[in-house]
């Protein structure tokens, strides 16, 4: 139901509108409320903030139509009026339409062409009420969908082309957050929610400061993707910079006896990205896959809290900008030899 507010001193204009409209009233379509002058106009507004639009007259005591369309300016930029007067000078005409009037009608009103005028008026509101939700959608959607994500899907024209992928070079790191079971064993969910994305935050910008993506939250472990140039130095820095971090924070309770720290495993080389999921479902999750991305998952359950593994032959490029320590050869589950990994140092 659409919601009016008429504004006029003819006390007989109530009755008349009524008439006319009496249909689409019972239709449950329209909904009128009237108002004497510009002043009474605005206490209604207050009063009644879901109106839609305004029938208002320029020529009343107390507040005129012209005073009042900038209140409404001032007061809800989004709320549309239309002038009705006999005053219909272009002077006139033009201060309405510069102070916000969405169109303007003159006295005595032709009823047909006053509701035209009024579902006009009502389709560009609902347009733009259309328009703010997808807005506020998107905002909220950004929220749960890193930006590299929006860009791939926008970027498709079609359905179909959702679900094709590429094969990409890149570095992939998990990020653990080492024995928070801990928290949520002794204390309550309003309260580990909360650290645990304070953490989580923690990370996140130091992933982003590298140009690197959130790919996913697992439980208490992010896993991130970073590719393009220099892909594997700008993981390494972001990882270090989490460990190192993370380590300066103290402990978080003595009922805890929480330290938090990290195990992360990183790995590099070939992967598929794209859209995994079910077409039929409507549901996808934008990630990367492949033996990479398994090995830097197997790497992250190897490591002890405080450690950053990677595999020896991915930090080739990168062995003059970081110190690493040997460990040797490990064998990692459902490899079939073992690896030889690298711990970094600084």
């Amino acid at each position: 139901m659409a919601k009016i507010l008429v504004v006029d001193d003819e006390a007989d204009l109530e009755v008349l509108i009524t008439q006319k409209f009496r249909r689409k009233i019972r239709a449950g379509e329209y909904s009128f409320v009237f108002a004497l002058n510009g002043r009474e106009a605005l206490d209604i507004l207050h009063e009644q903030p879901d109106i839609d639009m305004i029938l208002s007259d320029i020529n009343m005591p107390e507040m005129d139509g012209l005073t009042l369309l900038s209140k409404i300016k001032e007061q809800n930029p989004l709320l549309k009026a239309v002038i009705i007067s006999a005053y219909g000078d272009l002077e006139n005409i033009r201060t309405a339409m510069n102070r916000g009037a969405f169109d303007f009608i003159t006295k005595p009103v032709d009823f047909q062409d006053l509701e035209i005028t009024i579902e006009k008026t009502l389709q560009h509101i609902n347009q733009i009420k259309s328009t703010l939700t997808a807005m506020r959608e998107n905002n909220i959607l950004k929220m749960y969908v890193d930006e590299t994500v929006l860009n791939f899907m926008v970027g498709k024209e079609s359905e179909t082309s959702l679900m094709e992928n590429e094969t990409v070079e890149a570095t992939v790191a998990f990020v653990d957050l080492c024995g928070f079971t801990k928290i949520s064993e002794n204390e309550e969910p309003n309260v580990v929610v909360p650290l645990l994305n304070e953490y989580f935050d923690l990370m996140v910008r130091e992933i982003i400061e590298q140009k690197g993506a959130v790919d996913k939250f697992i439980g208490d472990a992010v896993m991130a993707v970073f590719k393009g140039p220099d892909h594997v130095e700008r993981a390494v820095r972001a990882c270090i910079a989490i460990r190192d971090k993370i380590n300066e924070l103290p402990m978080y309770s003595e009922k805890s006896k929480f330290s938090p720290k990290v195990s992360i495993g990183m790995n590099s080389g070939e992967m598929v990205s794209g859209n995994i999921g079910s077409r039929s479902l409507k549901r996808l999750d934008y990630t990367v896959i492949g033996d990479a991305v398994n090995v830097a998952s197997r790497l992250q359950n190897a490591a002890s809290p405080g450690q950053i593994l990677i595999l020896e032959k991915c930090a080739e490029g990168i062995s003059d900008l970081f110190n690493f320590q040997k460990l040797g050869e490990i064998a990692l589950k459902n490899k079939a030899k073992p690896v030889s990994v690298l711990e970094v140092v600084n």
